[in-house]
């Protein structure tokens, strides 16, 4: 079926060599940081997680938010979804190549990867994200591709890969539980050593994911001869507008807990993202911002009337989206930094190769995504 991907109008083909382009420039930018080090980047001894990392985790959930289109449709014979299942699947073979590239580039020397396969450590939880990432990657590739085969035959799915989707709903929901013990297990950053963290990572998962899917099968209704259906859409704008509601209200609970106990160590981290700390404010418009299109995007969302409008809910889930894509992809991971151990405040800020190279690695998702998305749409078009 790939040779489906080797055809295409003069805007399928620029799309791609837009993109391969963004992804030369980020080679030769990667080549640079491979022989210099991760000292061209904005990442520091008091901040030695940056943009790499707080890409790699919000995408995680990206990832992990196929599984809102799984349950329904594999489960609950949810027939609506019957068309855009195979969006979220794929969608999270893009979104857990992205995962790992991230990772690869923040390794510094990424031959030390070798030593998580060569040397695995089970009592370390990079081990078992390690683990549940690429078993989600390859769960995602043989369903999603043995199932579009299928529906190309117009024959049913073969019954061996019924047990590989129910093993991949928990599996979705241990890659951004095992994520956000990553940050949980660290008892010295006040800001992530918190219960909710694992809640706060899935209702984020489940509001941004579903929010980006919904913008895609939009492009897709545009641009091809494929309708993912106007009643898909509107169930995966009621998940989003829960979810978002969960994402928001574990937020508050944070926010409660730290100013209410009163407890310095807890406050710094909110105060510096939220007002500036002794003059340092770098992520404060970042952060307002973020709040803000969560606030709009919720209202827009929560009103049948304005959902129903997919203009209306286009636009709601892309504010979302970036709204989440700031929060998670950005604040949560340098919050836990500042202020360091000693309580002094060190401000981190992307640098010019780092976000050329963060470009590249989102290029390389998107390219693996159109190629699928190519595949998908055209078999679908077959079966119109």
């Amino acid at each position: 079926m790939l040779d489906k991907a080797l055809t295409g109008s003069r805007r399928y083909w620029t799309w791609i060599f837009v993109l391969l382009a963004v992804i030369g420039v980020a080679v030769l930018t990667y080549l640079r940081q491979f022989n210099e080090g991760l000292g061209i980047t904005g990442m520091s001894r008091d901040v030695s997680w940056g943009l790499y990392i707080g890409q790699f985790t919000f995408l995680v959930g990206v990832a992990a938010s196929a599984v809102m289109l799984v349950i329904p449709y594999y489960l609950h014979d949810f027939k609506k979804f019957s068309k855009i299942v195979i969006l979220g699947e794929f969608l999270a073979i893009a979104a857990v190549t992205m995962c790992i590239l991230f990772i690869f580039v923040d390794m510094g020397q990424p031959m030390r990867i070798m030593n998580v396969i060569l040397h695995p450590t089970p009592n370390s939880v990079m081990f078992w994200d390690s683990v549940v990432l690429g078993g989600y990657l390859a769960l995602n590739l043989v369903i999603g591709w043995t199932t579009l085969g299928a529906d190309r035959k117009g024959v049913k799915p073969p019954q061996w890969v019924k047990p590989l989707i129910y093993l991949s709903v928990p599996w979705a929901v241990s890659i951004h539980t095992v994520t956000a013990f990553l940050y949980a297990g660290i008892p010295g950053r006040h800001f992530w050593l918190t219960a909710v963290m694992a809640a706060r990572f899935l209702a984020s998962a489940f509001s941004g994911g579903p929010a980006l899917l919904i913008i895609l099968a939009l492009i897709v209704r545009k641009y091809t001869k494929f309708d993912p259906g106007y009643e898909p859409i509107q169930a995966l704008g009621k998940i989003v507008t829960y979810a978002m509601f969960a994402n928001v209200f574990l937020l508050g609970l944070e926010f409660f807990t730290a100013f209410y106990s009163n407890i310095p160590g807890h406050m710094h981290p909110f105060h510096y993202l939220y007002a500036g700390l002794e003059g340092h404010d770098k992520l404060v418009p970042l952060m307002w911002t973020s709040s803000i299109f969560a606030i709009v995007s919720l209202v827009l969302l929560v009103v049948p009337s304005l959902r129903k409008n997919e203009k209306i809910l286009a636009f709601a889930c892309v504010i979302l989206f970036i709204s989440l894509w700031i929060d998670k992809g950005f604040g949560l991971v340098i919050g836990g930094f500042v202020p360091n151990m000693f309580e002094g405040v060190t401000e981190y800020w992307p640098t010019l190769p780092e976000a050329i190279i963060t470009l590249g690695v989102w290029a390389i998702g998107l390219l693996v995504l159109t190629v699928l998305y190519k595949v998908a749409v055209s078999v679908r078009e077959e079966a119109v």
